[in-house]
């Protein structure tokens, strides 16, 4: 685009130029380099060059420093009262000036310039206020709240002043509220709502109202609640009352830029915290844009009505559709980005791209615009202090912006202008385009929407169902209920156009009927809810992912119909890229202990895991990771849950018994969970250890709360509620069903065990299998220090010699027994977890090594995960590297296959495959080879318990 710096001297009709050089004084016109910065002036602007004719000073100033300083806000007090309206008139005159003269010779950008408008409004508000405070104060006191606070006036500003980017010649947009209700404790008490309504309105005046010197703001105040028909000021309450009961569409769009802007700003950012839900959803809220539809229809009529085709704001490619569309995304995807709500457009569209819901193209191109249409907007309002929006008619205007904008002549920028806002109305048509994307359903369109008395079952036939009458019958059944007859017309609409697509999808399934079920539940929940079927008529890539979903995953279909929540996993963008890391895990799950009610932390701790769980889930659905990756990944998010969880026990133990003094508490992850290679839907294995000082022969310390409890108690009630939080039934369903049944002596022994006990159990009492579940289990949560002394005790317990002959004997017996009565293989399929060459024969193969070697060989202990061990006796020469590489490949293999079994809720059972089979050769050689032999049906082995069952 053209540089405005490009000539010297504007190309303008000379006559006007020495015109407007003739009001000033010949010594001033001596100094050539002014005499041509006023030139430049002169063919941008009658207004400043009016204001520099009138206000020597102000142009002595200019031509000193170029305006490089804001000028100072004027003095408004009791003494010159009747100055202020011309006081404040002169200094937005002035301000505004300094904002052309700067523009106009190339020291600003437009961002500058409309950083500096918004800051001049500002001045003048805070100014005016003040000086309307005060003499309020005199006259009627301040008003103050039934606990004697003092309570002021808050000034939002909505639009371009709230977002801080204030075109040169606008208006603003006013609402104004307070705190609280109350009376002023002047010798003339006014209530609050009196107060603050003649407060503002005498604000208004100030600023809005024409005298000699003209005006200093117009003031909007018609963005308020009820509009012109409401009251001038409203309470922070009585605000909140309204946008729960009357708040529409357009007012989420104009809210999203509000700012406290004068008044107690500090009260105000309090009030924009709480009105955030109503602006930013907590699910990703398509529905938005039927309210950007309906504005869209409103602006585009007023432009057909008005004949507005050559508005740069209003009509199309223009500044307002570049604004809708960022704010459109930004309320779609806001409520679950915070990153994303921002009020300035420039910095939304950055967020939008980091956030990958715009390309970087198409935020350049954006950007780009943007800028163009606001500078030639303020070029057009600086003509003369006019605030216009429209190209103007006038063919000595039109080459006077061209020229001040560095364009050979009209037609030069005209070309230009067209080639932005076509681009700009591209864009903005695509955001609004997505539900004419979606591929018709032919025949079961009328299919559905003749039922429930009418429709032809044909068509489910011609659809691809086995079953088309007992498809059939689930329709019919679905659309007479309550929730579907019951709705409203736009989202009857919105289903109508939904469900046929996804009854052509489940009737290409395989087990079309079992899908039909899935979505139809799904349906059934989302109903009440009509930003979910906004989500799935506006976004075609949000169905077909549903439907490949619910088609290829019970675990998915099951979750999203519990927690519709979860469809918005379906379009954010963070699915399609790289999964969480394992330090971001904590950081995202620790947000619900910002919720100081335990069962609202809970809920949103539970929505946070879901929603994590679900996107591994689709990365693994979707052949994205490995399922080494999926499983670890869920072991770290189990692990950030049971931190939090931990958090929340403390916090409710410390409220109601207090603490106790130097103790020490942590949880130990046991089987799958230790071994970091947790499934979908896996249960934890959990103990739970303590360690507290011993008050002399006195016994145990006691918490230091109203109701104290001694060490044992505290800590067996500590536990006891970590357990009872991570099984409580939410909205969202549980966080996770726990077996603690691996702690010391079982069933039989105490909860949670003193760190001694535990310790001389491992030593004195603790039987082989036990010591072989200790391999893989890992400190989770806790006091560091705690888990230090644990990985310890459980290096010496693991580390001590071993008789080789004696261990593989125990490890024989139990591995035979196990499989003798639990191995589910049959002619027709493999039991991944318990057959023969399964994944438990590796873990007792690699178990049984660690345990005979680590006296020896004291890196085995390291690891825990099955690919680690096989790494770490593959160091220590345990196996050859051919092996070690076989033995993850089969690892890899039997994992992914139990993964993809229990994400469509099958039990871990598959009909045998090549790959399948050569996982199991891989582990059944390297068995024998370390001569183990796991096939022969003997005695069950010393120590068994149904808790070794239940771990191995």
């Amino acid at each position: 685009m053209n540089d405005p710096n490009a000539r010297a001297v504007p190309v303008a009709d000379p006559r006007d130029v020495a015109r407007a050089l003739a009001r000033f004084p010949p010594d001033t016109l001596a100094d050539p380099a002014l005499r041509a910065k006023l030139e430049r002036v002169a063919v941008a602007s009658d207004f400043a060059m009016g204001a520099l004719a009138r206000q020597p000073d102000l142009l002595q100033g200019l031509a000193a420093d170029d305006g490089a300083q804001p000028l100072p806000p004027p003095a408004l007090d009791a003494g010159n009262r009747g100055d202020w309206p011309a006081l404040l008139r002169r200094h937005r005159i002035a301000g505004s000036t300094r904002l052309v003269w700067r523009d106009v010779l190339g020291l600003d950008d437009v961002d500058a310039t409309l950083a500096g408008s918004t800051a001049l409004a500002e001045q003048c508000l805070q100014a005016a206020l003040s000086a309307l405070e005060d003499d309020f104060a005199s006259r009627h006191g301040v008003v103050r709240d039934r606990d004697g606070n003092a309570v002021r006036l808050v000034v939002f500003g909505l639009g371009k002043l709230g977002g801080g980017e204030l075109n040169f010649s606008s208006d603003v947009d006013l609402v104004y509220a307070y705190a609280s209700d109350g009376q002023s404790d002047g010798p003339r008490p006014l209530a609050a709502e009196a107060y603050f309504a003649r407060l503002g309105q005498q604000l208004a005046k100030l600023l809005d109202e024409m005298t000699a010197d003209g005006f200093c703001y117009r003031v909007d105040l018609r963005l308020r609640p009820f509009g012109n028909a409401g009251r001038v000021a409203l309470s922070f309450a009585a605000m909140e009352q309204y946008f729960q009961r009357e708040g529409r569409d357009w007012e989420r769009y104009a809210w999203q830029k509000a700012r406290p802007v004068a008044g107690d700003l500090a009260a105000g950012d309090e009030f924009l915290a709480t009105l955030r839900p109503f602006v930013y959803r907590r699910y990703l809220d398509f529905g938005a844009l039927d309210g950007l539809r309906s504005m869209k229809a409103a602006i585009a009529a007023e432009v057909a009505r008005k004949d507005l085709a050559d508005d740069i704001k209003r009509g199309p490619g223009g500044i307002r559709e570049i604004e809708f569309l960022a704010q459109a995304l930004q309320l779609i995807h806001g409520g679950r980005d915070a990153r994303l709500r921002r009020r300035a457009l420039l910095r939304a569209l950055d967020a939008l791209c980091a956030a990958n819901h715009l390309s970087v193209e198409t935020r350049d191109a954006l950007v780009d615009a943007y800028r163009y249409l606001r500078r030639l907007e303020n070029r057009l309002q600086m003509l003369r202090d006019a605030q216009v929006h429209a190209l103007p008619g006038d063919a000595g205007d039109r080459e006077r912006i061209a020229a001040g904008l560095g364009h050979a002549g009209w037609a030069a920028l005209r070309d230009e202008l067209d080639v932005v806002r076509a681009q700009v109305a591209d864009e903005f048509d695509a955001l609004l385009a997505p539900r004419r994307q979606k591929p018709e359903a032919g025949a079961l369109t009328g299919y559905w929407q003749a039922l429930p008395d009418g429709g032809d079952v044909a068509a489910l036939a011609a659809a691809g169902y086995d079953e088309p009458a007992a498809a059939d019958t689930a329709l019919r059944d679905f659309a007479r209920t309550p929730g579907v007859r019951d709705l409203s017309d736009s989202a009857r609409a919105r289903l109508d156009r939904v469900v046929p697509v996804l009854v052509e999808a489940a009737g290409a399934a395989i087990d079309s009927q079992l899908v039909l079920r899935r979505l139809l539940a799904l349906l059934h929940n989302i109903l009440r809810r009509a930003s979910y079927l906004a989500l799935l008529d506006e976004q075609p890539a949000a169905l077909s992912r549903l439907v490949d979903a619910v088609v290829r995953s019970a675990f998915l279909a099951e979750r999203v119909a519990t927690l519709p929540l979860l469809l918005d996993e379906l379009l954010d963008a963070r699915v399609a890229g790289p999964l969480p890391e394992r330090e971001t895990f904590a950081p995202q799950c620790a947000q619900a202990l910002a919720h100081e009610d335990t069962e609202a932390a809970l809920m949103v701790l539970n929505e946070t895991r879901q929603a994590l769980s679900f996107r591994i889930a689709l990365a693994t659905l979707d052949g994205r990771q490995h399922a080494r990756d999926s499983a670890r990944q869920l072991a770290w998010l189990a692990d950030a849950v049971i931190g939090v969880v931990l958090q929340l026990a403390l916090r409710e133990m410390r409220r109601a018994h207090g603490d106790i003094a130097g103790a020490r508490f942590g949880i130990v992850g046991y089987g799958s969970l230790g071994g970091e290679e947790l499934g979908f839907g896996s249960d934890l294995d959990l103990v739970f250890l303590y360690d507290a000082p011993r008050v002399g022969d006195d016994g145990d310390l006691q918490s230091d709360g109203d109701r104290p409890l001694d060490a044992a108690r505290w800590f067996a009630r500590l536990a006891q509620k970590i357990v009872a939080l991570l099984g409580t039934v939410t909205a969202a369903g549980r966080l996770y069903d726990i077996d603690v049944r691996l702690r010391p002596d079982g069933g039989k022994g105490l909860l949670v065990s003193t760190l001694a006990s535990y310790d001389e159990y491992q030593h004195s009492r603790a039987w082989t299998w036990e010591h072989q579940a200790l391999v893989r289990a890992r400190f989770v949560a806790g006091d560091d220090t705690l888990g230090d002394a644990w990985r310890a005790i459980r290096g010496d317990t693991l580390g001590r010699p071993r008789g080789a002959a004696a261990l593989r004997d125990d490890v024989d017996a139990m591995r035979r027994r196990m499989r003798a009565e639990l191995d589910r293989s049959d002619t027709g399929g493999f039991d991944l977890k318990q057959g023969e060459g399964g994944l438990v024969d590796l873990e007792f193969l690699l178990q049984y090594l660690v345990l005979r070697d680590a006296a020896q060989t004291p890196s085995l202990l390291r690891p825990r995960d099955t690919p680690g061990l096989i790494d770490a006796c593959a160091e220590a020469g345990l196996f050859d590297d051919d092996t070690a590489a076989a033995l993850r490949d089969a690892h890899g293999v039997l994992l992914a296959s139990g993964l993809d079994c229990t994400l469509d809720r099958r039990r871990r059972w598959v009909v045998e495959n090549d790959a399948v089979a050569g996982a199991r050769a891989t582990v059944r050689a390297a068995v024998a080879a370390a001569g183990l032999v796991f096939d022969e049906r003997r005695g069950a082995p010393r120590g068994e318990t149904q808790e070794m069952r239940r771990l191995l």
